[in-house]
């Protein structure tokens, strides 16, 4: 606009008022009019990219915007479903090629940005009303690592730049505190607790309210009530993601927190032997059957990585079982991860393996579900 006004002020310059008016209007007229030409072109250009997860283009799904162009330059900014989006480079080098490939068009600058899709009815939603999405993971039986999936989850999408909060469901076995390295106990603030906070990750656990060897021995119905609480009485504020670690089996935690809130999805995790396939399945199904989107399946412990090494060795039969477990289930496989002897001392410590060792082979895998699940919510939201 600034440019306009200069050619105006020069052609005016020399000439009288009167005699200047038309012209200058005329010009600016036109000036304004091809930029506005240019930035059609922009957009007409990018409806034809599609965005390779959700199978829209990019224009429709309102992921353009602050669209400029003036002498050849075009700017715009993409807005991504979710900072984790896994497709991030492919899409934006498909809008510049788009744009780049326009008459006229000198230089493409693209400025990158997310704003997370939300569960249906969310912002309707009167127990978490700030939460976009409730993500559930759950496993069929213990020992499968679990909540460390839950812990480096949560770290994985709060390193992507999302606001993430983490809910330790697991009324009989606390563990979010240890593996997170939170001891203390949360602050009261208007009758509601506030989260403690650990690597950019809101949490809260019954772990942080009870003494700490102190055994949990409640029915059903106290257990449902625990849970109900730690959702409506905490103030979790704005997130876009809150990361749900329930209990392993198919009980009253998994029916409260589904009947509670209405949930993204479920993340079931599981070994890739017969036993915990059997059983993964029941937990699946008990979600399917309250209508729960499962957003996939993750093997955990799929290999031994040698320290020394760093050979891999399968755990649990032939590499590739927990993707065709999978695929028995009818579930996307979000991805499989190796176990390291460092996990040990990490959870211990209270540090995730995205934190304590973010180029080990288990962080790099813990990076990839982040991704997958982040797409999985995306598709899921955008479709509803």
């Amino acid at each position: 606009m600034i440019s306009i006004i200069k050619r105006v002020a020069k052609r005016i310059g020399g000439r009288g008022a009167a005699d200047a008016a038309g012209p200058a209007v005329v010009e600016g007229e036109a000036v304004l009019s091809d930029q506005n030409t240019m930035e059609a072109q922009v957009l007409a250009a990018l409806s034809r990219v599609n965005d390779p997860e959700l199978g829209r283009d990019l224009v429709s799904l309102g992921m353009v915007q602050n669209v400029r162009a003036c002498d050849g330059v075009v700017a715009f900014t993409l807005v991504l479903t979710t900072p984790a989006c896994p497709m991030r480079a492919q899409i934006q080098q498909a809008a510049e090629a788009a744009v780049r490939a326009i008459p006229g068009v000198t230089q493409v600058n693209v400025e990158l940005t997310s704003n997370v899709s939300a569960r249906a009815n969310a912002a309707k939603e009167s127990v978490l009303p700030g939460v976009r999405n409730v993500i559930a993971v759950a496993s069929g039986k213990g020992g499968v690592g679990k909540s460390t999936v839950a812990v480096n989850l949560a770290a994985a999408l709060a390193e992507s730049g999302a606001r993430v909060g983490l809910l330790d469901a697991d009324i009989y076995g606390p563990s979010i505190p240890t593996l997170m390295g939170a001891v203390e106990r949360p602050d009261v603030q208007n009758d509601r607790l506030l989260p403690v906070e650990r690597y950019e990750v809101k949490l809260m656990s019954l772990g942080f309210l009870l003494d700490e060897n102190a055994p949990v021995i409640w029915r059903g119905p106290l257990v449902a009530r625990a849970i109900s609480q730690l959702l409506s009485d905490v103030e979790w504020g704005e997130l876009d993601y809150l990361i749900v670690d329930l209990p392993p089996g198919t009980g009253d935690a998994q029916l409260t927190l589904a009947q509670s809130v209405p949930l993204t999805g479920v993340v079931i995790v599981m070994t890739a032997q017969d036993l915990a396939l059997n059983i993964a399945s029941k937990a699946l199904l008990m979600f399917r059957r309250m209508e729960v989107p499962v957003l996939g399946v993750v093997e955990n412990m799929s290999a031994f990585v040698c320290p020394h090494c760093q050979q891999e060795t399968p755990i649990f039969g032939e590499s590739g079982r927990g993707e065709l477990a999978a695929a028995r289930l009818d579930a996307p496989f979000l991805g499989a991860v190796p176990l390291e002897p460092a996990i040990v001392t990490e959870g211990d410590e209270g540090t995730p393996s995205i934190v304590a060792h973010p180029q080990s082979r288990q962080a790099e895998a813990f990076r990839s579900i982040a991704r997958a699940v982040a797409a999985r919510v995306s598709v899921l939201n955008l479709s509803e």
